[in-house]
């Protein structure tokens, strides 16, 4: 009211003001809204791309809502997966547990056992407490209580590698290897499943027992 007691007019100034106020209140819940969206295709996009590298030659069990992984963008329970090449089965893993790192491509794993074909009538299967698959190269790196078995030989080792690329096992740890009236210990080891080649590397013990024949 002015001093005569009459309602003063509001200006156009008055009215800009209070779009703009609107505005701002109405810009930070549209914020809100697209970072929600963003989050959500972020994370079905994980998922997406989960079921298109492992639908062909892959099966999951369960899915884990919650995982213990940090930066896991998605958890599994009990994995199972085939690699090929060129149609030809080279190996399968199974897991208890997977968690799938999109930022590093990596699917880290629980209580998982390998099985590398060497050819239709021969294998080696490789269990451990834990392992890392690299899912762009198909890399597998595994640790605690590793064990690799074949028809006559068993290796124990802490720790094994696996390069894809080259079909080599590789571990800089130290092994046990025993086999029929043999026992070998070694720094080191590397295995070509190609060439089925073995290079045992720095203090290599070897025991015989006394029924060993060649």
């Amino acid at each position: 009211m002015d001093k005569l007691g009459r309602g003063a007019e509001l200006g156009p100034a008055f009215y800009l003001e209070e779009r703009i106020s609107m505005a701002a209140d109405y810009k930070k819940p549209k914020k809100l809204k697209i970072f929600l969206l963003t989050t959500i295709f972020i994370t079905l996009g994980g998922v997406i791309w989960i079921y298109i590298v492992f639908q062909q030659d892959s099966t999951v069990s369960e899915l884990i809502p919650e995982s213990v992984e940090p930066d896991a963008t998605l958890s599994i329970g009990k994995i199972h997966h085939t690699a090929t090449r060129k149609g030809k089965k080279e190996w399968s893993l199974e897991a208890g547990s997977a968690n799938y790192i999109g930022k590093t491509s990596q699917m880290v794993l629980k209580d998982l056992m390998v099985r590398f074909f060497i050819d239709e009538t021969s294998e080696i299967t490789l269990a451990a407490e834990k392992g890392i698959l690299n899912t762009d190269s198909n890399d597998i790196e595994v640790s605690g209580n590793v064990v690799v078995i074949n028809k006559e030989y068993k290796l124990l080792t802490e720790r094994l590698n696996y390069a894809n690329d080259k079909r080599v096992l590789y571990s800089t740890a130290p092994v046990t290897i025993s086999g029929p009236a043999v026992h070998l210990t070694a720094d080191t080891i590397s295995f070509d499943l190609n060439t089925q080649k073995v290079t045992l590397e720095g203090s290599v013990e070897t025991t015989l027992d006394n029924n060993f024949t060649l």
